[in-house]
C-alpha cells in the first residue's frame, strides 16, 4: 500500500497496538460510548438503579430509581419516558427519560391566567414565551386532570414540563418509576 491509504493503515495499526497495551484505560471509555449509543439509537429507557441528572430541572444530581408502577402522590419524584407533542419538533426527545416532581393528580384543576399556571388555585409556575431555540411555547390549556394523568414539573424556570402544551400531562404508563433523590 502506498499513499494516503498506506499511511492510514499504519496509523490505525499503531493505534490498535497502543490500545492493546493499555486496554484497561480504553475499556471503560468504550463501554460508556457503547451505553451512550444504545441509549441514543436503540432504547433511551434507563436500566440502572441510579439516575444521574445533568440538567437544572431539579436540584438533585444523583437519585435512586424504584422501577415499576407506584401509587403516585403530590410531591413524589418520578422518572418518565417523554411522549409530549414536542417529540414531533424535537424527535430526540421521544422516549427520553425526564426527572420531575408530581404537582397535580387526577381530578385536580389546572387554571391559566396569562402565562401563570396554577393547580387547585396554587400557582406552580409561569410558562415562558419561547424555548431556547426561539420556538414559541404555549402554556397548557386549563382543564381537570383526567384519570391516569399527572401534572409534573421541575424546579427550574427553564424546565420543560407540564406548564407547556408541547410537553403536557404525563400518562401513568409513561412513568418508569419513583425516584429517591440522594444529593
Amino acid at each position: 500500500m502506498s499513499g494516503i491509504a498506506g499511511r492510514l493503515a499504519r496509523h490505525f495499526a499503531d493505534f490498535a497496538h497502543h490500545v492493546r497495551g493499555r486496554w484497561y484505560l480504553y475499556l471503560p471509555v468504550f463501554a460508556i460510548w457503547g451505553f451512550a449509543y444504545l441509549r441514543l439509537f436503540v432504547d433511551p429507557t434507563p436500566r440502572m438503579p441510579v439516575l444521574f441528572n445533568w440538567t437544572p430541572s431539579l436540584p438533585y444530581c444523583v437519585a435512586l430509581v424504584r422501577y415499576g408502577p407506584h401509587e403516585l402522590q403530590r410531591g413524589d419524584f418520578v422518572v418518565f419516558a417523554f411522549a409530549g407533542e414536542a417529540r414531533n419538533a424535537y424527535p430526540g426527545l421521544n422516549g427520553q427519560p425526564f426527572f420531575k416532581v408530581v404537582r397535580g393528580l387526577p381530578g385536580d384543576v389546572i387554571t391559566v391566567s396569562g402565562r401563570v399556571v396554577a393547580v387547585n388555585g396554587q400557582s406552580v409556575g409561569t410558562a415562558k414565551t419561547h424555548a431556547f431555540d426561539r420556538r414559541p411555547l404555549d402554556p397548557i390549556a386549563p382543564m381537570v386532570i383526567p384519570p391516569g394523568h399527572y401534572y409534573v414539573q421541575g424546579t427550574s424556570t427553564d424546565s420543560f414540563d407540564s406548564r407547556y402544551r408541547a410537553s403536557g400531562l404525563v400518562r401513568a404508563e409513561q412513568v418508569l418509576g419513583t425516584v429517591l433523590p440522594l444529593f
